[in-house]
């Protein structure tokens, strides 16, 4: 998939800054009907990406890529103002280069490695649990959280809260839209090559 504009929008967006002292997020900005609006066109932009890449050969699975769409243009619509948007954008890029490297790896001792790497996260839930639990958790849970500090990891869970927020409300309007529109929805002329009738 052509990530060459999501790349351009982050780049631009992005300002130079990244660590620590960067301006704090604001959730408040998402909850405005330009930022749905502005959410709403990169969706469509993304969409329209998976509904013509989706004729490669063996791909994921339609669903898996409209969310990962969803959520690029969500990173997008963010203009590279907050780690969890940076961190959503270098993992799209990333990507194609995962895919490559795992096709090369070798299936020799496949079930004995996957065992040890369970036993391993075992272990470390072991140790994690008591102390920063939660804190961990929510790391997790936020894309590029992991290394932020609690303070920093707050403000940016509030932003990516919002965002999803403002993604639910956006994809609802975009599929009533689409269901008034029917068969007739513009577009629906052009041929669907996977034999599905998901909406462009």
């Amino acid at each position: 998939m052509n990530l060459t504009s999501f790349e351009k929008a982050e780049e631009g967006g992005r300002g130079g800054g990244g660590g620590e002292g960067e301006s704090a997020p604001s959730p408040s900005a998402w909850r405005s009907e330009r930022a749905q609006k502005l959410y709403s066109s990169k969706l469509l932009e993304a969409l329209r990406r998976v509904r013509r890449n989706t004729a490669a050969a063996a791909p994921p699975p339609r669903s898996r890529l409209v969310r990962e769409a969803a959520d690029r243009a969500l990173a997008v619509a963010a203009r590279g103002r907050t780690r969890w948007s940076r961190a959503i954008l270098a993992k799209a890029r990333a990507a194609p280069r995962r895919l490559a490297a795992s096709a090369r790896r070798p299936e020799i001792g496949g079930v004995a490695a996957s065992s040890g790497a369970a036993a391993l996260r075992r272990r470390r839930r072991r140790r994690r649990r008591g102390t920063g639990g939660k804190e961990r958790v929510l790391g997790r849970l936020v894309p590029g959280g992991r290394r932020l500090s609690f303070p920093k990891l707050i403000e940016e869970a509030s932003d990516y809260i919002a965002a999803l927020e403002m993604q639910v409300r956006a994809m609802s309007a975009l599929a009533r839209v689409l269901s008034a529109l029917g068969p007739d929805r513009p577009g629906s002329s052009e041929p669907d090559r996977t034999g599905s009738s998901e909406p462009a």
